[in-house]
This record gives structure tokens, sequence and C-alpha cells, in this order.
């Protein structure tokens, strides 16, 4: 890890750092889901309860999560892969389910984009874009729902986690 920036605009929020590893390692550690809870920087997601690797645009994946200001604490999200352009890009929306069990997305995404500056270095940047969240739910969660730090944060704990494949 050698570089670290954060940067805010309008409706997303994003960070850099640059890994010591190839891009394809990088990719395979974000394309695993259980992996995800040591690598958020919130501290809410807890387990992946899908273990199966992303491997395609539209694939679901649950993630059980904690948040106290949640109502129920504990909840579960659905997400749905958006992007996956291997070892450059992968994404997804982040949804639930409501209560007659049908998929809802509130309009955020998590971006992972992978620049190889060598065989061994990788530029991270992730990005938390809220730009299609509706009114209607920008009425009761403010956004981004966590400070610029926790990207960063993400970022070391992925360079860490892929220290230690």
């Amino acid at each position: 890890m050698t570089k670290s920036a954060h940067t805010e605009a309008e409706d997303n929020v994003s960070a850099e750092l640059t890994v010591a590893a190839p891009a394809a390692t990088v990719f395979a550690v974000l394309a695993d889901p259980t992996t995800h809870a040591a690598i958020d920087g919130t501290g809410w997601v807890q387990e992946s309860v899908d273990r199966a690797p992303l491997t395609e645009a539209g694939q679901l994946f649950r993630m059980d999560m904690y948040h106290p200001n949640h109502p129920n604490g504990n909840y579960q999200v659905v997400n749905k892969v958006q992007v996956l352009e291997p070892p450059r890009a992968i994404g997804w929306l982040t949804g639930s389910r409501d209560d007659s069990g049908e998929l809802e997305f509130g309009g955020w995404i998590w971006r992972y984009d992978l620049v190889p500056l060598g065989p061994d270095e990788t530029e991270v940047a992730l990005t938390y874009d809220w730009s299609a969240v509706p009114q209607s739910i920008r009425e009761y969660i403010q956004f981004p729902p966590f400070g610029p730090e926790h990207l960063t944060n993400s970022l070391r704990h992925l360079a860490e986690v892929v220290a230690g494949r």
C-alpha cells in the first residue's frame, strides 16, 4: 500500500489505494463474497450468506448485516452484480426483500476499478454512488450513510486480505 486518497462528488464518494498485488489477485478477492466482511470499512457486513464466487452480471448474493440505527439491528441485504469485467472492474447494487418477498434496490452501487501498475502492483479505486437513489429514500436515509474514511478503511482491509493470500 503506497498511495491513498479519497474524493467526494455530489452523488458519490471514492477512494484509491495502490495495493502490492497483481490485479487478478485483487479481483479474485473482491469476487469472493466470503471476504467481504473482512474488507468492509464500516463494520456493518457480518457474513456472506452466499459463498459462491461472483462470476456474472445479474448474479445475486446475500450478506448478513448489522447497523445500530437499522430498525431491526440485524438485517440482510441482497446484492446484484452490475459490473463484472475481470480483472478490471466489479460492482453491485444493494437491495433487500420487501414484506412480500419481492426484491427492491435502493439505487446505490459499490464499484471497484482496478488498474495494473506493473506485475505486482494495482491501483484500486472504490466508489460508492447513490445518484440513482429516489427522493423517497433520500427522505429517510442520509447519503452517504458513513464518512469517506470508511472507503479508505475498506481499501486498506482489502490490501491486508490480499497480502494474506
